[in-house]
């Protein structure tokens, strides 16, 4: 049962839903004011999110069928001396059997479905706004950093993947921003009371970003991961990217995205390794068309892999999740991506090559399909289809979800 963090902020949230202000109670107490700004202007958001996931797996000897809904309930403050409180509590039920590997249950003739059910307080974090676009923040919090390449809060699956830490987000002179985080707990995506649902250690992110000319940005980024429970996946890694878009005609977009990175072992990690990163993608949009070349490589040093553990991992290399660990030999992706909207449903479709970066694996294909439809500003339903076609690896693998929205 979700828990608020006192019975004071039980009282100030009964009172905010009475519509009572706190200032009639002690009109002329500047506490009392501020409290009641806190209040009146603060906001309660409740959002439901159902899914349905499917999923055939060679291999294995029965289907998986999750059926979950999760409840979401975030109360933020009104903003008072530039200061601003954010709790969020979750709750995910399973509507039906729970006919799917959960990673806890021990249903291992079962497809994996990592959705938990459970109650937890997800986000419950303090902000400081000061000189315009700076920001402290402390507290359990979502952290998406660049394209959520190396940190993201998974935000896919039905437990987010949140950080106990100490972030800050600084804008020192236009154009230029610095983020830098200090991360002690990663609680990560799987049941809140199992044994692999934190990280723990003495983590930094950061990312610097210059906005070099319109529709042009340069950013230089180091994300040190400092995780006790997993010590082989604590790495060093630097890198920098490039985001540009430009305007050839009046009928024709194109966007460019360029990254690089290597990364190293760090502080407890007993491996000696270095390995590259790199990205690239060219996009060129049409009046109703978009339409994307990618190629992404994850490299190998003999035989231990650049991985990003703390990545929304579901992001990249295909729906069907099947290398959310990089394979030992790394991993070259190259991908195509198309966009569109016909009648108001927004679709995109994809199409993988995997293969090896050092040997010839050949790892498979992958073909993704989704279709969005947001019926107004509270609801939405969403279908996503991926088939992965085994080769070399893994087994071949069709995912289905439907996924109904409800926000308010």
């Amino acid at each position: 049962m979700l828990k608020w963090p006192t019975r004071i902020t039980s009282a100030v949230i009964a009172i905010a839903a009475l519509g009572l202000p706190i200032s009639t109670l002690s009109a002329a107490d500047p506490i009392a004011d501020s409290v009641s700004k806190a209040i009146n202007e603060g906001d309660i958001a409740l959002n439901f999110r159902y899914r349905y996931e499917y999923v055939d797996q060679d291999g294995l000897p029965k289907d998986a069928n999750a059926s979950t809904l999760r409840t979401r309930l975030t109360v933020t403050s009104g903003e008072v001396g530039g200061f601003q409180v954010l709790v969020q509590g979750d709750n995910v039920s399973y509507l039906g059997n729970d006919n799917f590997n959960n990673t806890d249950n021990g249903k291992t003739s079962y497809p994996v479905v990592a959705d938990p059910d459970y109650t937890e307080v997800n986000q419950a974090f303090i902000s400081y706004a000061f000189y315009e676009k700076n920001k402290v923040i402390g507290g359990r919090q979502s952290i998406n950093y660049a394209d959520q390449r190396f940190i993201g809060s998974v935000g896919w699956r039905q437990n987010e993947q949140t950080m106990d830490s100490a972030r800050f987000q600084l804008n020192p002179m236009s154009g230029l921003t610095l983020d830098y985080s200090y991360i002690w707990r990663v609680n990560r995506i799987f049941d809140p009371d199992s044994d692999k649902s934190k990280f723990k250690g003495d983590s930094h992110a950061a990312i610097v970003s210059y906005k070099i000319a319109e529709g042009h940005t340069l950013s230089a980024y180091g994300y040190l991961l400092d995780l006790d429970e997993a010590p082989t996946l604590s790495s060093k890694t630097f890198g920098a990217t490039y985001q540009g878009s430009f305007k050839p005609s009046e009928r024709i977009g194109l966007g460019l995205s360029l990254a690089a990175a290597q990364q190293q072992e760090y502080n407890d990690n007993p491996n000696d390794y270095s390995a590259d990163y790199y990205f690239g993608e060219l996009t060129a949009k049409f009046k109703l068309l978009s339409i994307s070349l990618g190629y992404e490589e994850l490299g190998s040093d003999d035989g231990i892999s650049l991985q990003t553990p703390l990545a929304t991992l579901h992001k990249f290399q295909g729906f069907a999740d099947k290398f959310l660990t990089t394979p030992v030999d790394g991993m070259e992706d190259t991908y195509i991506k198309a966009v569109t909207t016909v009648g108001g449903i927004k679709l995109i479709v994809f199409y993988h090559e995997f293969e090896a970066e050092n040997g010839s694996m050949d790892y498979g294909s992958e073909f993704d399909f989704v279709a969005a439809y947001k019926f107004n500003k509270n609801y939405s339903v969403l279908f996503k289809y991926a088939a992965y076609d085994a080769d070399d690896f893994a087994s071949d693998t069709d995912k289905a979800w439907l996924m109904l929205t409800a926000a308010f």
